[in-house]
């Protein structure tokens, strides 16, 4: 009687292959991480409301792919079409078409500033409290179902939170129909467009045409009313 023994390289292939995942998500993690980090610290300190607005956009797009790392590929989804496309952009629109001054607002900052830090302070503190003590002993997970992250929240917004699911819809609503009556209201020095007068003006009333003597070219353009100026 033979016995054939095969010797595989199998195991150790399979094991290099998992570490080197395991550290490109790790890389993946960190990069995303200190992205997100710096952004949001950008969002706080930038001076210009737009520049906050395009850091918090950054932020939501970093917590987007630190979402797909851990599996959750529909909150990921979330983020970016409703947060990035709907209100950070809606929010970026509001703030450059608003006439906010802005020297005003940050006539406050150091004024306020203490009581942020001590805030702020109060959140870090309750953050390492939650993770390095024991807020977390005891607690165990549901197992997991056998069906999709996408369907598995499906059932649970659409069956056990649809009232509340429904009522977030139409504060979001709300918000979008405030936004545009913001934007549309009528202010003062500020010129609006009508789209109807313009194609109904007529060349008589907007240009004239006059003989300029020679060497009289300034002093005849200014007497011409600036309603009726070419160009």
């Amino acid at each position: 009687m033979t016995i054939d023994i095969h010797f595989t390289a199998d195991a150790p292939s399979s094991l290099s292959s998992a570490a080197g995942d395991a550290m490109i998500e790790a890389l993946f993690f960190y990069l995303f991480s200190a992205v997100m980090l710096g952004a949001g610290a950008m969002v706080v300190i930038s001076r210009n409301p737009v520049y906050s607005v395009l850091f918090l956009i950054l932020a939501f797009f970093n917590a987007a792919g630190l979402f797909v790392l851990i599996g959750a590929e529909f909150i990921a989804m979330l983020l970016v079409v409703v947060y990035v496309g709907a209100v950070a952009v809606l929010f970026l629109f509001v703030v450059m078409m608003l006439d906010i001054n802005f020297a005003e607002m940050r006539a406050g900052f150091q004024k306020y500033l203490p009581l942020g830090l001590v805030v702020g302070g109060i959140l870090v503190f309750e953050l390492v409290a939650a993770i390095y003590g024991d807020a977390f002993n005891g607690v165990t997970l549901p197992a997991a179902p056998d069906i999709s992250n996408t369907r598995a929240l499906g059932n649970v917004l659409y069956t056990k939170y649809m009232y509340l699911f429904q009522v977030a819809g139409l504060i979001l609503l709300v918000a979008m129909i405030g936004a545009i009556s913001l934007t549309m209201r009528r202010r003062v020095g500020v010129r609006r467009q009508v789209i109807a007068q313009q194609n109904a003006r007529r060349r008589d009333e907007s240009v004239e045409v006059v003989e300029v003597p020679v060497g009289a070219g300034a002093r005849t353009i200014a007497n011409v009313p600036s309603s009726k100026r070419e160009g």
